[in-house]
């Protein structure tokens, strides 16, 4: 409420330039509306964090500078709500509608990400992610927090679009051991082959800071790299998912394809050296890509689909998925002159 700051449940219609609100009496909406939003120049804040015991919350700013807080029943629906309502207020804009359905299950993300900084921006004692006591079965954690929270500070904090981006980028934060998970549910999780079920945006999931996490060293043998494949003129470069040699899992990975010479390398996003962590010459190299409708043999966990395949001279087969169709020709016909 404006005047009287309580909660009240209020019937929803959007429109296509506005957002009614209608009191309900009786289990039924009253024929005329109690108030409207005027969506033209609103801007949308989801997830938004203003209040600490209120996760579900979206929040709109009208261009006259009016605030409405809107509390939806999961976080399915508020998602769901949030989108919409963005796609309204960008109704005369369709590519920007397209691009937000996109983004919805999108691999993409920000180029010059660093985990390091996300972990001391979580560490932080105002703006981080709020540390809390839960129990679970019994057994009491301290400075603990959920995988719903962790996702919805990660959205709300722009380091993720959407929470399909959010749960990717957590579980990178869980495979370089910057998190863990605690308690039943989340450690369950850590079970399941395949990597996008490891980590949970769920409520009753419970995480907490590795003792690791401060560390900035990695144990990891760098791979070495000549000077003279790495000169070629980039062609083209952007992230997509590859499958590891050795555990089989899928990481998201930054590409550079260069000419002259011919090479396609890999790169960890969550390193701050931008030094690359796989790589391979193109010439003799095969790509083609994977049906959709089967997994191939080789391939483990959980294919969203758009696979293709690279076979090198030696024989090294890469597994790598694109986050559409379109992107995955793309690079395929990127690659193939470069053979």
């Amino acid at each position: 409420g404006h005047i009287v700051r309580n909660w009240k449940v209020r019937w929803f219609v959007l429109l296509q330039d506005k957002l009614l609100y209608y009191k309900i009496e009786g289990g039924k909406k009253e024929p005329s509306p109690k108030g409207r939003i005027l969506l033209d120049g609103c801007t949308i804040t989801c997830p938004c964090l203003e209040y600490e015991n209120r996760p579900l919350l979206i929040k709109l700013k009208t261009k006259t500078n009016t605030d409405y807080f809107l509390e939806c029943c999961s976080r399915e629906e508020r998602d769901s709500w949030a989108l919409d309502i963005t796609g309204a207020i960008h109704a005369g804009h369709p590519v920007q509608v397209q691009e937000l359905h996109r983004m919805k299950n999108s691999f993409k993300l920000l180029d010059n990400i660093s985990l390091h900084d996300i972990v001391e921006r979580m560490y932080d004692s105002s703006t981080g992610i709020k540390l809390t006591r839960n129990l679970d079965q019994g057994n009491r954690y301290k400075e603990t927090f959920t995988g719903s929270a962790l996702v919805d500070w990660l959205i709300s904090n722009s380091f993720a679009v959407s929470r399909f981006e959010a749960v990717t980028l957590a579980s990178m934060l869980m495979d370089e051991n910057f998190i863990r998970p605690v308690g039943t549910r989340s450690t369950e999780a850590m079970r399941f082959s395949d990597p996008s079920e490891k980590f949970l945006d769920d409520s009753t999931a419970l995480y907490m800071f590795s003792e690791s996490s401060k560390k900035n060293t990695s144990s990891k043998e760098e791979v070495q790299f000549n000077i003279s494949e790495l000169s070629g003129t980039i062609v083209k470069q952007g992230f997509l998912v590859k499958q590891g040699h050795k555990r089989k899992n899928w990481k998201v990975r930054r590409f550079v394809l260069r000419a002259d010479p011919a090479f396609l390398h890999y790169y960890d996003p969550t390193k701050e050296d931008n030094k690359p962590v796989g790589g391979f010459s193109l010439r003799g190299c095969l790509v083609s890509a994977l049906e959709d409708n089967g997994v191939p043999a080789g391939v483990k966990g959980n294919v969203q689909g758009n696979l293709f395949k690279i076979i090198t001279k030696n024989d090294i087969h890469y597994y790598i998925q694109a986050s559409s169709k379109a992107e995955r020709v793309q690079w395929i016909e990127a690659i193939k002159p470069l053979t």
